[in-house]
């Protein structure tokens, strides 16, 4: 009866500890792991942000384009301060589950300690009355011989077994014991870490207000600034449209022709020969996977209306995004194609429109250009460098379409 109990208690005590080990632990780590790489993906993003802004310090004014920027900066350390509230919550669980089961394992640790003792115990009292060979030889007949031998082996893997177990269970609790004391320290680390960008977070909230008030004042500037920036609007996108019916008519006049091999489908905007169809189809199949048209820079204009960050009642279009970058950064096609239109345009400078079968990319806000009209492209290629405008942001403007359909860019290039 004591060596049956002993072996339930032993399987019980190891089905617990594998069952705490993994279950209770293994979320709890994968969560932690995905909160440490969103931490660091976001200190790198507002690592990027701070060199750039860095460039245009000396000349740097309270514009809404200074407004975007340090909007987005705000928005990145509002994130890290939150991650990294999510992770104190996480290891006050992981705290709490190890302190649970450092307690659980002691428990268990003393009752196998007792068990123990109490199987020394009545070896040595069986021992005093009757030596281990009388025991066995002093049977009746041959079967309680065999049941005899039979349990006092049983009795001396148990003991093994228990002497092993404990030694386990002390070495198990040691480890815990380290493991705790490790997640203490770094939830000391993370709460400093946490209050240092906090301080960051209210220095970043001062500077916006104090750049939303000064652009408060200038009201009636700033309404002329957006009505001259609807019409500049008005003339990128009656320039891009024309340009775009353009390739449409001649795919058009090509497909009448007797020898041609264009076929328009139903969800195309033109006929398309099976060379054009393909570099369109590749284009769509690499949605969310295009590279930026810089290779640093942060968005600081989204896609679509948007009320204006300090005057109330306004809408602000933007049919393309701006993306904030270093000044004199070379700017690049995002995918295989041929440029169908190089212009210089009011408030956007230098631009060019390159087709990609039926889609379109539109890269605006450059101080020069390195391509020309029919030229073939490809994917990363430079196709000229961003302007640094009179606050000294060096900003590109992107657009993506399809056919005459405008499309939010941000969802086409690859997540940063």
């Amino acid at each position: 009866m004591r060596v049956t109990r002993s072996k339930r208690l032993l399987v019980f005590i190891f089905l617990l500890s594998s069952f705490w080990s993994y279950d209770a632990f293994a979320q709890i780590s994968k969560t932690r792991e995905e909160l440490e790489r969103q931490k660091a993906e976001i200190q790198a993003k507002l690592r990027e942000f701070d060199a750039i802004l860095r460039q245009t310090t000396a000349t740097k004014k309270e514009s809404i384009g200074s407004l975007n920027a340090v909007t987005r900066q705000f928005q990145a350390q509002t994130r890290l301060v939150n991650t990294l509230d999510r992770e104190v919550k996480v290891l006050d669980t992981e705290i709490r589950e190890t302190e649970a089961k450092i307690n659980q394992l002691e428990r268990d640790l003393k009752e196998l300690k007792a068990e123990y003792s109490r199987m020394i115990y009545n070896t040595s009292k069986l021992n005093r009355n009757l030596s281990i060979v009388a025991f066995v030889f002093s049977s009746t007949n041959f079967n309680q011989l065999y049941m005899r031998l039979k349990y006092l082996k049983q009795y001396t893997d148990s003991r093994k077994q228990q002497a092993e177990q404990i030694e386990k269970v002390t070495a198990q609790l040691a480890e815990e014991r380290v493991q705790l004391d490790a997640r203490k320290a770094d939830k000391v680390q993370i709460l400093a870490e946490a209050q240092e960008e906090r301080k960051k977070l209210e220095a970043l909230r001062k500077e916006q207000q104090v750049i939303v008030n000064s652009l408060t004042k200038k009201e009636r500037t700033i309404k002329s600034q957006i009505t001259a920036t609807k019409k500049q609007q008005q003339q990128l996108e009656a320039m891009i449209r024309a340009a775009i019916e353009e390739e449409i008519r001649l795919a058009e006049a090509a497909a009448a022709k007797a020898n041609s091999t264009a076929t328009k489908r139903p969800d195309s905007s033109m006929p398309m020969t099976p060379e054009v169809a393909a570099l369109s189809s590749s284009f769509a199949g690499n949605r969310g996977r295009l590279p930026w048209p810089v290779e640093t820079g942060f968005i600081t204009q989204t896609y679509g209306d948007h009320p204006h960050p300090t005057l109330r009642g306004i809408t602000v279009p933007s049919d393309g995004i701006n993306i904030r970058t270093q000044p004199n950064s070379t700017v690049r096609t995002v995918f295989d194609g041929v440029v169908a239109k190089v212009a210089s345009m009011p408030g956007y400078g230098e631009t060019v429109l390159i087709k990609h079968g039926e889609y379109y990319t539109l890269y605006s806000k450059l101080s020069s250009t390195s391509v020309k009209t029919g030229q073939t492209v490809k994917s990363k290629d430079v196709i000229g460098k961003v302007a640094t405008n009179s606050d000294g942001e060096a900003e590109i403007h992107f657009q993506t379409w399809k056919g005459l359909q405008k499309m939010d860019p941000a969802s086409w290039i690859s997540s940063r």
